[in-house]
C-alpha cells in the first residue's frame, strides 16, 4: 500500500479571455504550478492543468470552449462567477500577502472563521472567485 496522497476525484475547470495571463497570473499569485500547458492554433489556450498541493484545476481560452451552450467566462456571465474555488494552505497569511502583491482582489478579508482556522477571499484579474483557508475539511 502507498502512503502517497490520492488524486483529487474533483478538479475545477474554468475560462479565461487571456489564458496565457491568467497562467503567469495563478503562477504568481497563489503560487500554482503549469503541469500540462496544450496552446490553442491561435496563440490562446486549448487545455492547461495548473497543480495546487494535492489538487489541481484545469483552464481555457474562452474562445477554445467546447460547450459554450453549458459554460462561460465571469466576462460573459456579466462580472458575476457562478462558484468558489475554495483550497487548502497552511499559511494563510503569506498566501493573502502574496495575492494582494500580485493585485488579487479581496473580498471577504482575512479573517478567523468560527468552524476553525483562517481564511480570505479574492478575485483574480477576469473575475473568478477563490477561497483560501487554513480550516482542513479532510483532518
Amino acid at each position: 500500500m502507498s502512503n502517497a496522497a490520492p488524486h483529487p476525484t474533483i478538479t475545477p475547470s474554468l475560462l479565461y479571455h487571456d489564458a496565457p495571463a491568467a497562467i503567469a497570473w495563478l503562477e504568481k499569485a497563489f503560487d500554482f504550478k503549469p503541469h500540462l500547458v496544450v496552446p490553442g492554433d491561435d496563440g490562446g489556450i486549448a487545455h492547461c492543468q495548473m497543480r495546487f498541493g494535492h489538487g489541481m484545476v484545469m483552464l481555457s481560452s474562452a474562445e477554445h470552449c467546447p460547450h459554450p451552450e453549458m459554460i462561460t467566462s465571469v466576462r460573459a456571465a456579466g462580472g458575476i462567477g457562478t462558484q468558489c474555488v475554495c483550497a487548502y494552505v497552511a499559511d494563510v497569511d503569506g498566501h493573502h500577502d502574496r495575492a494582494v502583491a500580485a493585485g488579487a482582489v479581496v473580498t471577504f478579508s482575512l479573517r478567523d472563521v468560527e468552524y476553525g482556522g483562517r481564511a480570505y477571499s479574492c478575485r483574480d484579474p477576469e473575475g473568478h472567485v477563490w477561497h483560501f483557508g487554513s480550516y482542513d475539511p479532510w483532518a
